[in-house]
């Protein structure tokens, strides 16, 4: 293979243990993986893929080419990156991947181009950076695309924005939104891997802490189930009057992140939207604050207004960037505001992300399966699906459930019977 760019190719023997190891917690992907190879549902059909390239990632990958599909692989994020396993994907399966961990801007769109001139049939992405040059840049390809497939929260607001906007031009399923994502893998996922992310780069104590979770979806439900089981003080701030009820009846604090932004000592943002941490945030944080993302961009938090008030900015250990202010107070950003559980850790445990990348295997097989019937706008993925990868999910772990009785089948049917 010459048409490919990571770090180093030597890395691949490690990279390939390594994704052995995650492959032992997706038995889902595992049944996937040996259906499409009997079946070879993907035959001719070219992929991009936008993702982080972890270990996961590449269990994915290694499903889908089984099926037939011809893959080219290109990172959703500068710092997410497993550069072991980009150099597995290139050295073991020959698919070309475009990813170097630490990477700037100019080289993560270069990568990005380079992973379109695939020509793809089918996109993947997460956070729909994909999509969005296509649709700006390489229009040309529009035509011989059959659909894509949309990995997180943040891709699926934009491709609705999109869609709304009569600007989508071929359909997108959401499996974010499925229940077998966005429960387990949001929730589960993102709640153990943030905290993860946060001890590795920082190795505080989070007991007595107080920590501010921005952003009560299911990421911010997980995160605040997971600091407050470390013994932290959660305080929750949201927008939204029903989900900030539903947090304070699960027993937490909110405010406004005016009033939090005083007392917290951590600050994680898990949104979607920009500058959830401002200026006038900053103003009032404590000596010693530290600031990190969960969301997909670095937009949630306003690091250059930061950085303008900023006396002095220094590293102080890897993904740890401090500003002092004018007034000596020091608040340290994580990653630079990127994903931190990817940035600083592993991303999610391989057994969530078991569900979430069946979803999107299932779901681009459904793509083509449907190719041409399908309207230009964004679907959820269909309930049929979602059931079966939790069944699938259940026996793997050996659990069984109840099945209805004939008898109660009809009685749910029915509505001649009352009291």
């Amino acid at each position: 293979m010459e048409n490919y760019n990571i770090r180093d190719l030597n890395l691949a023997e490690g990279g390939r243990r390594r994704m052995d190891w995650a492959a032992r917690e997706m038995p889902v992907l595992a049944i996937l993986e040996e259906r499409f190879r009997r079946e070879r549902p993907f035959e001719g059909v070219r992929m991009s893929c936008c993702m982080h390239v972890t270990t996961e990632t590449a269990n994915l990958m290694r499903t889908m080419q089984a099926g037939g599909a011809d893959i080219v692989v290109t990172a959703s994020n500068p710092l997410s990156t497993q550069d072991d396993v980009a150099a597995a994907l290139v050295a073991q399966y020959e698919i070309p991947v475009y990813a170097i961990k630490g990477e700037d801007d100019k080289t993560y769109y270069k990568n990005l181009r380079a992973a379109l001139d695939h020509a793809p049939h089918i996109t993947m992405d997460d956070g729909a950076d994909l999509v969005s040059t296509i649709h700006k840049e390489r229009r040309d390809l529009i035509p011989n695309i059959i659909g894509g497939t949309e990995e997180t929260t943040t891709g699926v607001i934009r491709l609705r924005a999109m869609a709304a906007d009569k600007m989508l031009e071929f359909p997108v399923m959401a499996v974010n939104d499925a229940m077998t994502k966005h429960f387990f893998d949001n929730r589960y996922g993102t709640g153990q891997s943030t905290i993860d992310g946060i001890l590795r780069a920082t190795n505080v104590l989070l007991a007595g802490k107080n920590f501010v979770v921005a952003g009560y979806g299911w990421c911010g439900r997980g995160l605040a189930m997971r600091a407050r089981g470390m013994g932290a003080n959660v305080i929750v701030t949201e927008i939204d009057p029903l989900v900030a009820l539903e947090a304070v009846m699960d027993g937490y604090r909110v405010m406004p992140m005016v009033e939090a932004a005083a007392i917290g000592d951590i600050f994680v943002t898990l949104t979607g939207d920009l500058n959830v941490v401002d200026k006038h945030h900053f103003e009032v944080m404590k000596d010693g604050a530290l600031v990190a993302n969960s969301g997909h961009f670095n937009v949630e938090i306003n690091i250059p207004a930061l950085e303008a008030m900023a006396v002095e900015k220094r590293q102080v250990r890897p993904f740890v960037e401090s500003y002092k202010l004018k007034d000596g107070r020091v608040i340290s950003i994580l990653a630079e505001g990127r994903l931190i559980n990817l940035s600083a850790a592993e991303g999610h445990p391989a057994s969530v992300m078991d569900m979430s990348f069946a979803n999107q295997a299932l779901g681009a097989e459904y793509m083509v399966k449907n190719a041409g019937k399908l309207e230009k706008k964004v679907y959820d993925v269909p309930e049929e699906i979602d059931r079966e990868i939790a069944r699938l999910k259940l026996e793997s772990m050996g659990v069984k459930i109840d099945k209805l009785t004939e008898e109660q089948v009809k009685y749910l049917g029915s509505w001649e019977e009352g009291t």
